[in-house]
């Protein structure tokens, strides 16, 4: 199936978009009133020659529109030179409107008066108005490459954890934002600058919705800040988010990730970085905007930064100017881009499908929202496995419906499927598919169990569960002991798994095979792996929730589902074209519109790796065309080849 890498076509150069949200070091979110030419040249002159191409740049909207008709002539020609800056340094930029939102604290344009910025008409006029004012007046900028909505509108239009305006409401402010744009003349890309935290990539409904905002944007542009207790799980998580944001089919571009380096040190600082670029690339990503261009050690007594000092030291540069550790990492990445071409490339094809529940996006009646973040860091530890196990997938939403030319369908601890969705499952496995589920019992007492109709038929048992009681799992580590050939694993092989959950998700699913064979046990005999051969294809059941308890382990990965998976891809005739025999290490492969195909080998050990892939051709070197065995790779490091094919 076909994995999404849609490229965005805005700069008559075809130059992705690598660049840092940028605030000058003069002023921060107030550099305007004091704009510095002379520093806010020499700080894009230094992004510039680490090989970044644009930044975002933002209208701090309570200096930009003093009063509901006024607009700021003095700042907007401070602006201008701003763009005659980036036209002299070789850079675009994509200018954001509606920032009443940065870093920590919110800034209401002095007249606002507590007007919903959704829902006052005046005030959604008087918003529009201000859009299709700053269009007008830089639209034929050359430097001009996109257009931003806002910054983060969900934590500023209102508190959408306590009050979230509707779907309804959010798509028609957005439609009037995007059609101000477009009506003032601006022809180039513009997005809403949401963060696409919305309910299709977090399951969190906050009134964003990607699908519903579709037709009035041309990308979506995650905002990546999350932390983790598992590293390599820290590592996929803005490539993660990136595979679930693109439900709609546009381009997505990284358009906020980055950390303070008051909180980790200058090598751990640069590991974050290239653990994102690279991994995010993988994900379908083909913009990168880090937070931000430099740190602000002179503005310690303003806010936000009096109250969010950590906020100060998000730089790549620091306060002088000089580079930082991940500005370096950013400058690895700008030569791997130009090296492969990366504007002419799109992500291989995958065999393999990982299933996004319908369950996640939308609140079906009686559904509880509870449920979604099972769902989602479920998912997430399924893509850490399968990136271990070298497997590349495609993201599939259930409520699109499931691709036709899948050859393995993953369910990573799925409790909830709809019944179409059962029924199809059957089909596809009838005609050739292998399809694999891991038995969830869900994080809350109502309704334990799976949620859909006919698991026995599905899989071939018959399930011995009494009625609103989990069947405990006693043990701290679940050892699945092989006792017939599967895939590349053999009888007599265990993979072990640490157990993990609340009273209502510690569970397993005790089931009698019935038309299915027993492929695997748990340390009591118990079935833990059932295969039911239908038609040209399979089901394959878990009787154990394996990736929802490593989701909810900290510092587990690599853990052995990976091991799992690989089995499966071969049962299901899954092609890996690049595989390493170290689960630290995950391959996946870009293809030129050439046909040259380059690999990317991503180290998830803390220490220095050899490795030899095995891959269906030869591996040479990006600089040297040498051919290339072994493969050394530093911690948490990256190394990018050519996949030549035998001829």
């Amino acid at each position: 199936m076909r994995r999404h890498s849609a490229q965005l076509t805005h700069h008559p150069a075809v130059l992705p978009w690598l660049g840092a949200n940028f605030w000058s070091r003069t002023g921060g979110p107030l550099m305007w009133r004091d704009y510095d030419p002379k520093t806010v040249r020499a700080e894009l002159r230094v992004l510039h020659e680490h090989g970044l191409t644009m930044t975002r740049s933002f209208f701090y909207w309570p200096d930009f529109h003093p009063q509901p008709h006024r607009i700021d002539e003095a700042l907007c020609e401070h602006f201008r030179d701003f763009l005659d800056a980036h036209s002299e340094t070789g850079m675009g930029t994509v200018p954001t409107f509606i920032v009443g939102h940065m870093s920590g604290e919110n800034w209401d344009p002095a007249w606002r008066g507590g007007r919903d910025l959704y829902e006052d008409v005046w005030m959604v006029g008087r918003q529009a108005w201000f859009v299709s004012q700053m269009t007008r007046r830089f639209k034929d900028h050359p430097a001009v490459t996109g257009w931003l909505i806002t910054n983060e509108m969900p934590g500023y239009g209102r508190v959408y954890q306590v009050d979230p305006p509707s779907s309804e409401v959010v798509t028609a402010w957005a439609q009037a934002m995007c059609n101000a744009v477009r009506a003032a003349g601006g022809t180039q890309p513009v997005s809403l600058g949401d963060g696409a935290w919305g309910i299709e990539v977090t399951g969190r409904d906050n009134g964003f919705s990607l699908r519903e905002t579709a037709e009035y944007i041309d990308f979506v542009g995650p905002h990546v800040y999350r932390s983790d207790t598992d590293r390599p799980r820290q590592h996929l998580r803005a490539a993660f988010e990136c595979e679930l944001a693109s439900v709609t089919g546009h381009p997505v571009v990284l358009e906020e990730f980055g950390l303070s380096t008051d909180t980790v040190s200058a090598e751990n600082a640069a590991v974050h970085y290239r653990q994102t670029l690279h991994n995010s690339l993988l994900g379908g990503a083909t913009g990168w905007i880090a937070w931000n261009n430099t740190d602000y050690d002179d503005l310690w007594d303003r806010s936000p930064y009096d109250h969010h000092p950590f906020e100060m030291h998000f730089g790549i540069t620091d306060s002088t100017g000089a580079p930082k550790a991940p500005l370096l990492e950013l400058a690895d990445f700008a030569k791997v881009l130009e090296d492969v071409d990366f504007t002419r490339c799109q992500r291989a094809d995958a065999g393999a499908a990982l299933v996004v529940p319908a369950f996640l996006e939308r609140g079906y009646p009686y559904s509880r929202p509870a449920d979604r973040p099972l769902i989602f860091t479920s998912l997430h530890q399924s893509y850490v496995a399968t990136r271990a196990a070298d497997l590349p997938v495609g993201f599939t939403r259930e409520a699109d419906g499931l691709p036709g030319d899948a050859a393995l369908y993953l369910l990573p601890a799925t409790r909830q499927l709809t019944t179409c969705t059962r029924r199809e499952l059957e089909h596809r496995a009838h005609e050739g598919a292998t399809v694999y589920l891991s038995f969830c019992s869900g994080e809350h007492p109502g309704t334990r169990g799976p949620w859909f109709d006919d698991l026995d038929g599905l899989f071939g048992v018959e399930l011995q569960l009494s009625y609103g009681v989990a069947e405990p799992i006693e043990d701290d580590v679940l050892e699945m002991t092989f006792t017939d050939d599967f895939g590349g694993l053999t009888a007599g092989d265990t993979l072990r798994f640490p157990v993990a959950g609340n009273e209502d998700s510690r569970a397993y699913l005790p089931v009698l095979p019935r038309d299915a064979r027993v492929v695997a046990v748990d340390a009591y005999g118990r079935p833990a792996l059932l295969v039911r051969d239908t038609g040209r294809g399979r089901t394959v059941l878990a009787t154990y929730p394996l990736e929802h308890m490593a989701a909810r382990t900290a510092r587990v990965n690599p853990e052995e589902t990976h091991r799992l998976y690989a089995a499966l891809a071969d049962v299901a005739g899954v092609r890996r074209p690049v595989t390493v025999d170290s689960p630290y290490v995950g391959a996946d492969v870009l293809v030129h519109q050439d046909g040259r195909r380059f690999v990317w080998l991503v180290s998830q050990s803390p220490v220095e790796l050899t490795v030899r892939p095995a891959a269906d051709g030869t591996l040479h070197d990006l600089t040297s065309g040498a051919p290339t065995a072994d493969v050394t790779l530093a911690p948490y490091g990256v190394c990018v080849l050519e996949l030549k094919c035998w001829s």
